[in-house]
C-alpha cells in the first residue's frame, strides 16, 4: 500500500511539475514574448504596402490634358516563400521582360520579406503575373504618369519619379495639391505563402488638377519654329515666350532641346532647364529700348530729338562703336532705337544719367524674380548704383554689364505693349476647378504716351532699314527689337559666342501677343534680325489669326 501511495505521490509530482512548466511557458510566450512573436506572425502571413495617392491632371487653358494618370500595378514578392527563384525568374521573364539576372537577385535574398520585381505595369500584365499563381509573387494596384502630348511644354510640366512624387516643372513646384496622400493595404497570405486577399489600412486619395494657361495648339507652333531655328543655325539651346500683354497670361514657354517626361533616365540637365526663367544672358540691344524708355518719360528726349553721332564713342576707359563701322551721321531718338545705334544709345543714356537710369532699370523690374511662378526662377544680376564705375555709363544703355532672364526681358516689354502697366506673369490659372488670386499687384511704370511713342518707335525695326525689316505678317503691323550679344569669356567678350533675340507685340497699336525669342550661341550667322526675328513672325502669322486677333 505504501509502495502504491508512493507512486501515487511520484506521478502526481510529475504531474505537478509539466503542468507547471506548461503554465510557465505559456506566461513566456503569450506575456513576455507575446507581443513580439505576434508581431513575427503578422509579418510572415501579411506585408504592408505603401499605395500611392492618384496625381490630379495638369491641363491647358482650354482643358486639354498635358499630364494625367492611369491604373498600373507593382509586381512584389516575398522572396522566403519562393519555392524556386530561378524557376521562377525564367517565367515572369517571358511576362514582364524584366532582365532575368534582376528578378533572380530579387528573389534569392532569401532574408527579405518584400522585394518590387517590376514597378507600373499595365493592368494586363499584372493579369498575367496572377494567372501564374506563383507562391510569394503578387500584385499591388497603383497609377503610372501620362503625357498625352508628348514632348510638349517637358520642361514646364516637368515630371515625376517611381513613386509619384514631382521631380522637376510643375510636377515638382504644385507637387502638394497635385499629388494624392498615399495610402496603405495589407497583403494577407496563407501558410505556404500565396496572397489571400488585401485590406485597405489607408485608402489613397487624388490630387487636384492644375490648369495652366498655356495653349496647347500655341505652345506646338512655337517649340516647332524654335527647334527649326535652332537646329538651323546649330545653336546650343533656345527659349521662346508667347504672353497676352494685357493680362499676363503666358500661352507659351517653349525650351529646346527636350526630353521625354516619362522618361528621365536618359534626360541631361541641359534637357531639362527651363531657359524661360532659368538662362540668364546679357541682353544686348533688346535692352535699348528701355534707355530710351527712361529718357522719354524724364522728358531728357523726344522721338524726334537729333543727335550727332561720330562714329565710336569714348566713355573712360571703353571706346563703343556700332556692330557695323559707319561714318558720322545724325540720327534721331527714332532712328537710334530703329537701327539699333550704340553710339546712339549710349549718347541717351549719357544724357539720362547713372542716378535716373539705376532707378528705371529697377522699376522696369530687372533683378528680381517676376513671380511667374515657376520654381527656381532666376533672378538675374543688376549693378547697384553705388558700384557703377566710370564706364559703366557706356554698358548699361546697350545692354552690356547686367543679366537678365528671357521672363524678365518679356515682362518687361509687356509695360510698352500694355500701356506703361507691369504686372506679375502668369502661368497657373486654376487649381481644383477653383480660380487662383493672381495678386498680380499690376502698377504704372510709364505713362500711356511714352508707351505709344515707344510702340511707334518699335514698328520702325520691321520697318525698312530696320534690323528685323524682313519679317512681317500679311494685314498686320508689328513691332519689336533685335539683340545681338556676345557672351563674356574669361573675363572678356568672345569674338565667336553669341546669344541671338528678339521681342515683339502685334497690333502694333494696341498689342494683344507678345513673343519673346532667344537663341543660345547659333553658330556661322548670329544677330538677331535673322536667327530669332524671323522666329517671331512665324509664332506670330499662327497666333494672331488662331486667337481671333483683328488686323491693326
Amino acid at each position: 500500500m505504501r509502495l502504491i501511495d508512493r507512486r501515487l505521490g511520484l506521478l502526481f509530482c510529475a504531474f505537478f511539475l509539466i503542468f507547471s512548466f506548461a503554465l510557465l511557458r505559456a506566461f513566456w510566450l503569450q506575456g513576455v514574448k507575446g507581443d513580439t512573436l505576434r508581431a513575427e506572425a503578422h509579418s510572415q502571413q501579411v506585408t504592408t504596402v505603401t499605395i500611392p495617392g492618384e496625381r490630379g491632371r495638369v491641363l491647358d487653358r482650354n482643358g486639354k490634358v498635358l499630364a494625367a494618370s492611369e491604373d498600373a500595378a507593382d509586381v512584389v514578392a516575398t522572396p522566403y516563400q519562393v519555392e524556386n527563384p530561378g524557376r521562377t525568374a525564367l517565367r515572369l521573364h517571358e511576362v514582364l521582360g524584366e532582365p532575368t539576372s534582376d528578378l533572380l537577385n530579387a528573389l534569392s535574398d532569401r532574408s527579405s520579406g518584400f522585394a518590387y520585381l517590376a514597378r507600373k505595369v499595365d493592368p494586363n500584365v499584372a493579369a498575367e503575373v496572377k494567372r501564374l499563381d506563383i507562391t510569394g509573387i503578387s500584385t499591388v494596384p497603383t497609377s503610372k504618369r501620362l503625357y498625352p502630348q508628348g514632348e510638349l511644354a517637358s520642361q514646364v510640366i516637368g515630371a515625376v519619379g517611381t513613386d509619384n512624387q514631382g521631380l522637376t516643372g510643375l510636377e515638382h513646384s504644385e507637387n502638394s495639391v497635385l499629388g494624392g496622400a498615399n495610402g496603405e493595404e495589407d497583403i494577407v497570405h496563407d501558410a505556404v505563402g500565396r496572397p489571400l486577399r488585401m485590406e485597405t489600412v489607408k485608402p489613397a486619395s487624388v490630387g487636384e488638377d492644375v490648369q495652366t494657361t498655356l495653349d496647347a495648339a500655341i505652345q506646338d507652333k512655337t517649340e516647332q519654329a524654335l527647334n527649326d531655328a535652332v537646329s538651323h543655325y546649330g545653336a546650343k539651346g533656345g527659349t521662346a515666350i508667347v504672353m497676352n500683354p494685357n493680362t499676363g497670361d503666358v500661352l507659351a514657354m517653349a525650351n529646346t532641346p527636350g526630353f521625354d517626361p516619362s522618361d528621365l533616365s536618359n534626360a541631361t540637365s541641359n534637357e531639362l532647364e527651363n531657359r524661360a526663367t532659368g538662362f540668364t544672358y546679357e541682353p544686348g540691344s533688346t535692352f535699348k529700348a528701355f534707355t530710351v524708355a527712361s529718357a522719354l518719360e524724364d522728358h531728357v528726349v523726344t522721338p524726334s530729338s537729333s543727335f550727332y553721332l561720330p562714329s565710336e564713342i569714348h566713355v573712360y576707359d571703353r571706346t563703343i562703336g556700332e556692330a557695323e563701322a559707319r561714318p558720322p551721321e545724325t540720327l534721331t531718338t527714332a532712328q537710334i532705337l530703329a537701327q539699333s545705334s550704340n553710339v546712339g544709345a549710349v549718347t541717351i543714356g549719357l544724357k539720362e544719367g547713372a542716378d535716373r537710369f539705376s532707378q528705371w532699370i529697377n522699376r522696369f523690374g530687372f533683378g528680381r524674380p517676376t513671380g511667374v511662378g515657376y520654381p527656381g526662377e532666376e533672378r538675374g544680376i543688376v549693378p547697384a548704383l553705388h558700384d557703377y564705375s566710370g564706364s559703366t555709363m557706356g554698358n548699361l544703355p546697350i545692354g552690356q554689364g547686367l543679366s537678365v532672364t528671357p521672363m524678365q526681358i518679356a515682362t518687361a516689354y509687356s509695360v510698352i505693349a500694355d500701356g506703361g502697366i507691369l504686372r506679375h506673369p502668369t502661368l497657373i490659372s486654376s487649381v481644383g476647378g477653383q480660380p487662383l488670386d493672381q495678386n498680380s499687384d499690376p502698377h504704372r511704370v510709364i505713362t500711356p504716351r511714352t508707351a505709344a511713342q515707344l510702340r511707334q518707335m518699335l514698328e520702325g525695326v520691321l520697318a525698312p532699314g530696320g534690323t528685323a525689316s524682313e519679317v512681317s505678317v500679311p494685314g498686320y503691323t508689328l513691332a519689336g527689337k533685335t539683340g545681338t550679344a556676345q557672351k563674356v569669356e574669361n573675363g572678356t567678350y568672345s569674338d565667336s559666342r553669341y546669344v541671338a533675340s528678339f521681342v515683339g507685340f502685334a497690333p502694333a497699336n494696341r498689342p494683344k501677343l507678345l513673343v519673346a525669342v532667344v537663341v543660345d550661341e547659333p553658330q556661322s550667322v548670329h544677330v538677331g534680325g535673322l536667327v530669332a526675328a524671323p522666329v517671331f513672325g512665324q509664332i506670330a502669322e499662327f497666333a494672331l489669326p488662331y486667337l481671333g486677333i483683328s488686323p491693326n
